[in-house]
């Protein structure tokens, strides 16, 4: 969050199992990638993108390998009682000291062991401020009644939720997906970075909390599960800031953001001619993640006015720009350009995917630009992923010019053989 100097524009706030990623509509996760496209190319360099999720650390980790996950500003886990940032995930040990109070994680193993009711869930799901259970939907409420008494009994002060259909979580009270975000809101005010807008979203019964938060808009995915369905009509239905929205997962957050008005909705995605997918504000992240896009549907054979298109990129490239390759090889931006030619439709009907994340464009010096992103090409369920920098130039009026580009290889791939790495 310190690289934002100001209040962010949008703060969006969403869980990832059916509501980020859908797992059983969308086996290309074209809705991800459309959400990912429309994040870099409008929002990344003056927003923040919070993932709250029941997964612990442990699960989040293996998601993003499955997946085609952005790397988020924060990460909030384990049902909100876990809280990182960045890449490296460091750990917020205040929001631990918080959650500490009148909590005992011995005490609550203990007690809920007297329950035949619950049935433990996986061991990575257990974590320092919550036991995670399955039990029958029509447990829930005898046990959720008898196991508060019990702990209140023994001094504790805690929360029970129920979602997903069988999941039954035991937080410390403070806790909580809506306690996260609120404590999230309450540092960024003292911070001076207030978000302009902030927008939650959510399927299941653990994301109620967020809908709770004051002064947040709020978007149930048109898959939202029954518990949150029946939480909405008992409660919110008059609400005007939260909507269930027609389309499923990540579609269902473009929608929202386009029904509160907080920013563009057009993913790049949904543009077929590049020639007229044009910016209001000029920003040379959004020649970037424009032009990764054009190679993917170039070679999965998708492109329109594709010579058009080419002629224009390659004038767009200084004629001494460089592209350094990952293994180290270089050759000029134009020759690279015309070496795509060979390539046209060479995916064509298999599973081909490009995407950017972390996109962030500096101004260096006046006209001149250096954006830095991580590009991930996958081709089956073989992924690699190599930083990119990308240095552009301006010209008055007429958007930028390409002077180099150096690739080199993420320490999160790991290369055997990259000559069938083409840009």
């Amino acid at each position: 969050m310190e690289r934002l100097t100001s209040p962010p524009r949008l703060m969006i706030v969403s869980d990832l199992d059916e509501t980020m990623v859908d797992h059983h509509n969308d086996p290309e996760n074209l809705s991800l990638l459309r959400f990912n496209s429309l994040w870099e190319d409008a929002y990344r360099h003056d927003s923040l993108l919070v993932f709250s999720t029941g997964r612990a650390p442990t699960m989040y980790k293996k998601l993003r390998k499955q997946r085609p996950l952005l790397t988020p500003d924060v990460i909030i886990t384990s049902v909100g009682t876990e809280i990182a940032y960045g890449n490296s995930m460091v750990r917020d040990d205040e929001w631990i000291e918080i959650l500490n109070k009148k909590w005992d994680r011995g005490i609550v193993q203990e007690e809920t062991s007297k329950f035949p009711e619950l049935t433990l869930q996986s061991e990575t799901e257990q974590r320092p401020h919550k036991l995670s259970f399955h039990i029958d939907k029509s447990k829930v409420q005898a046990v959720t009644k008898e196991l508060s008494q019990r702990l209140e009994k023994r001094g504790l002060d805690i929360k029970i939720i129920f979602s997903g259909g069988n999941a039954f979580d035991v937080l410390p009270q403070g806790g909580g997906k809506g306690q996260a975000l609120a404590y999230l809101l309450k540092k960024l005010k003292a911070e001076g970075k207030l978000p302009i807008n902030t927008l939650a979203c959510g399927d299941s019964g653990n994301d109620t909390e967020l809908f709770t938060i004051p002064n947040v808009y709020g978007v149930m995915v048109s898959n939202a599960q029954e518990e949150l369905l029946e939480w909405y009509a008992e409660n919110a239905k008059d609400n005007t800031n939260i909507i269930h929205a027609s389309e499923r997962c990540a579609g269902g957050i473009i929608e929202a953001i386009g029904h509160f008005k907080v920013g563009p909705n057009l993913s790049p995605r949904d543009v077929s001619d590049f020639l007229e997918c044009k910016m209001d504000n000029v920003n040379p992240g959004h020649e970037v993640v424009k032009f990764f896009l054009f190679y993917e549907r170039w070679r999965r054979g998708e492109v329109e006015n594709c010579e058009t298109y080419t002629a224009s990129l390659k004038a767009s490239c200084h004629p001494a720009g460089v592209f350094v390759h990952p293994s180290g090889a270089e050759r000029s931006l134009r020759d690279t350009i015309d070496e795509l030619g060979k390539y046209y439709g060479d995916k064509k009907g298999k599973k081909f995917r490009v995407w950017t994340d972390q996109v962030l464009a500096t101004d260096t010096m006046p006209g001149t630009w250096i954006v830095k992103l991580d590009k991930w090409e996958q081709t089956g369920d073989e992924r690699k992923c190599c930083t990119t920098t990308v240095k552009f130039t301006s010209k008055d009026g007429e958007g930028f010019v390409w002077e180099h580009v150096q690739q080199i290889w993420s320490e999160e791939t790991e290369i055997k053989d990259d000559s069938n790495w083409i840009i």
